[in-house]
């Protein structure tokens, strides 16, 4: 597969997509540049410089992901980028010890005054009276956005005896209890508590201008804010004016309403500390969000389900449970599109057992990525699988139990009660197996090459099955067996280590009178 960086990504990033693909990096081409060569590559990466937009993406025919190696995907048109099946994804966890740890930083130089003193003296005069600092013990550190980074300079300003307060409406009280930190219902009353507020939110329409002149006139003038999360989030001019006329006595940026910025009335403050964006800007944070998007192109040239992606329809965060069911549910849809006869809008997945306790809106994008994988033209993606299916007509719905015979979990498809393909992983090592198949109990692991007979059950059908597959050279591997009863409907269900034609699959059917006969061959990942 061949990448293109366009953005200066780490060594270590560069490397690690070298090990799997062919890479070329091409930093600070122009717009028209990186149209005209953009259709040449399977996947971009980026950091924030260069925009990828709906231009762009139109040209990308065989494009197949975009990543960015930062938290951030603003410059990325993501729903252009859905629209053609194209996953987004960015390394979220990337620089998250490095903003908090920048962050921190912030807050003691804000509250000692440190690059004003530091300015004083190189330039000749030793005054210690003038900067007179602010202890943090005691004090109360308010929180905007208890995600990973807040809820990381939440712990380390607990080390320094601080009363932690923050304000997340998507936080649940217990999280909150857990950590020790209280939750407020709104910014202004947060910024009424707390001595010092620091932001870390993203930057959604939501949270533009969330802090304005009424949270900092609740602040208060000995208060103080620090902002590493997003520029905007923070009114400018209205901080400016508070900044002023000592409405609150300080703040601390490392973010700006529009970057690169190197003159702003701000800059001019003594009570103001700035910074140029160097939230991620450690050797650490730089090798980890390379070698983070590395793995996320991995995945998604790979055709895997990956993690980090941003315009997934997923509606929480993927849990190793779930992730492991991952490849066995896409099989488990491919197997049901082989096996069923006609064409079926209404297809129903039931989670039973412990997988019904996990969010399995991601296995629902499996089971669809498998379903409508051999049946259409185009490439099927995480992305682009439920649009895929609403084109087709094909309506999914779910159905859990918190029980599973036999079985921890078990995923279970079936169209109108009938039909059903089922499986379920076992073992320490999560090994697959297909647990039913046509209404029958099997015990199979899915392979390659898969080879399925409804019939009726009378002696003698084994050999001749296995007669006319040695005739023509092909070796069975395993051999599974079903029946409802003797001299009933029965299946038999083989893995093969060579494809069966369908020319012999037929000739097998027509001996032994089978009613249904199915060849598959489900690539291995």
């Amino acid at each position: 597969m061949r990448v293109l960086v366009v953005d200066q990504l780490s060594e270590a990033g560069v490397s690690a997509l070298r090990q799997s693909h062919e890479v070329d990096v091409r930093a600070g081409l122009s717009k028209p540049e990186l149209v005209a060569v953009v259709g040449g590559y399977d996947a971009v990466v980026v950091r924030s410089a260069t925009v990828i937009d709906a231009d762009v993406i139109a040209a990308a025919d065989r494009l197949r992901v975009i990543a960015r190696a930062g938290i951030g995907v603003d410059n990325i048109d993501v729903e252009a980028a859905t629209a053609r099946g194209i996953i987004v994804c960015n390394a979220p966890q990337s620089n998250t010890m490095s903003a908090a740890e920048h962050t921190v930083a912030l807050l003691l130089a804000l509250v000692r005054r440190i690059p004003a003193a530091d300015h004083t003296l190189r330039n000749g005069a030793w005054d210690r009276s003038t900067f007179e600092g602010v202890e943090l013990h005691g004090r109360t550190l308010g929180v905007m956005g208890l995600g990973r980074v807040g809820t990381l300079v939440a712990q380390r300003c607990a080390a320094f005896g601080m009363r932690l307060v923050a304000f997340d409406p998507y936080v649940s009280t217990e999280r909150a209890d857990h950590l020790n930190i209280q939750l407020i219902e709104s910014p202004t009353l947060l910024c009424e508590i707390a001595d010092f507020v620091t932001i870390h939110l993203p930057r959604t329409p939501d949270t533009i201008g969330l802090v304005g002149a009424r949270q900092l006139r609740a602040l208060g003038p000995d208060g103080m804010l620090v902002n590493t999360a997003r520029g905007g989030i923070v009114d400018e001019a209205a901080l400016l004016a508070a900044l002023r006329d000592g409405t609150i006595g300080g703040a601390a940026l490392d973010v700006f309403a529009r970057e690169p910025i190197t003159d702003s009335p701000l800059f001019a403050l003594p009570n103001v500390v700035v910074t140029p964006h160097l939230g991620a800007s450690t050797k650490q944070a730089q090798d980890k969000a390379g070698t983070m998007v590395a793995d996320a192109v991995d995945l998604a040239l790979a055709g895997e389900f990956v993690p980090s992606a941003v315009n997934l329809q997923v509606t929480a965060a993927v849990t190793d449970t779930v992730r492991a069911f991952m490849g066995l549910t896409t099989k488990l849809g491919r197997l049901f599109t082989a096996l069923h006869e006609g064409v079926t809008s209404a297809i129903t997945v039931e989670y039973r057992g412990r997988i019904a306790e996990e969010d399995t809106s991601a296995l629902n994008l499996a089971t669809l990525k498998g379903l409508l994988s051999d049946v259409v033209d185009e490439p099927v993606t995480y992305v682009n699988a439920p649009l895929t299916a609403a084109e087709r007509g094909l309506k999914l719905t779910t159905m859990t139990s918190s029980t599973a015979r036999d079985f921890v979990s078990v995923v279970r498809l079936t169209a109108e009660g009938e039909n059903a393909v089922a499986g379920t992983l076992i073992g320490p090592a999560n090994k697959e197996r297909l647990v039913e198949l046509w209404g029958f109990e099997i015990d199979m692991e899915p392979t390659e090459h898969m080879l399925f007979f409804r019939y009726v059950d009378r002696p003698g059908v084994i050999g001749k099955i296995g007669s006319l597959l040695g005739d023509a050279d092909i070796n069975i591997a395993t051999m599974q067996v079903g029946r409802h009863e003797m001299g009933g409907d029965a299946l038999i269900a083989m893995a093969t280590d060579s494809a069966v034609s369908p020319d012999i699959a037929r000739e097998i059917a027509h001996v032994i009178g089978a009613t249904q006969a199915r060849t598959i061959s489900l690539p291995q990942t």
